[in-house]
């Protein structure tokens, strides 16, 4: 995890926030750092993590996670992370190879992309309360998606991949008081109108929204993008505005360093 990501959203591995819906958003830009960033940080606050991974292998996520000092195996091994690797499942699916009379949670890319079901009841059962062994207390459950953009791009309609979130937030975070984080891709100019009407729609959900997104002027060595916090008002306090705070970034080895617009130590 990166600690001044964490201090810029006031939280702590110690005590982390439950009940929230977290966008992130990648603008024209290689946003994964967000998703390292809170994977680690779920499982080093002591949570119970099922990730869906639409992008990227498990082998991938575990190299990184290394990096950030986690490792994926052991938390894989000890009950606290359910990985699940869609590119996997999807070749599992389309070459009929997983095990007779077991649905796998990508069944829908073999029919017309309609039913989700199978995905949700994969990820409701990976975090819901079981009895649990000798030391094996989690905070709180969360679930990470990778990028649900790619539902889409897979034939699934928009409709049901807002329903399969829906139902993810109920289970997630209003019965198990658990956090869900989601990336998807965002262009303010693109012509994709259901990706777009789905970025809409899971902003106005959201209790955050993280949107990194590359420079205007171009590449940059020393600044590698543009980070908006969005922190939205709750539904008590409607008289209250979102608040907004924008960031530059670089990312290093195995950090990354945010700062405010143009204070940069190479623009100065």
């Amino acid at each position: 995890m990166f600690a001044e990501l964490n201090e810029l959203l006031g939280v702590s591995v110690e005590k982390p926030e439950q009940g929230k819906f977290t966008l992130l958003c990648a603008d024209k830009t290689d946003a994964s750092f967000l998703l390292h960033h809170f994977l680690s940080f779920y499982l080093k606050a002591g949570c119970k993590v099922c990730f869906v991974a639409l992008l990227q292998s498990f082998s991938h996520y575990n190299i990184v996670a290394q990096k950030l000092g986690v490792s994926l195996t052991a938390a894989k091994e000890r009950g606290q992370l359910v990985f699940l690797e869609g590119l996997k499942s999807s070749n599992d699916v389309l070459f009929g190879q997983q095990q007779m009379g077991e649905a796998s949670p990508f069944q829908f890319i073999s029919g017309d992309g309609s039913n989700l079901k199978v995905l949700y009841e994969f990820v409701r059962t990976a975090l819901s309360p079981v009895a649990a062994a000798v030391g094996d207390s989690w905070k709180c459950p969360v679930l990470i998606v990778d990028n649900l953009s790619v539902l889409l791009s897979l034939g699934v309609k928009l409709v049901d991949v807002l329903d399969f979130i829906h139902y993810c937030r109920v289970t997630v975070i209003a019965q198990l008081k658990g956090n869900l984080a989601v990336m998807v891709q965002s262009s303010a100019d693109s012509e994709d109108e259901e990706n777009e009407l789905l970025v809409k729609a899971l902003h106005h959900q959201s209790n955050w929204v993280l949107s990194a997104e590359g420079l205007a002027t171009g590449y940059c060595k020393d600044v590698h993008g543009q980070l908006s916090i969005i922190q939205r008002s709750s539904w008590e306090m409607k008289s209250e505005r979102d608040l907004l705070r924008i960031y530059q970034y670089k990312i290093q080895e195995k950090n990354v360093v945010f700062f405010a617009r143009g204070m940069s130590a190479a623009v100065l």
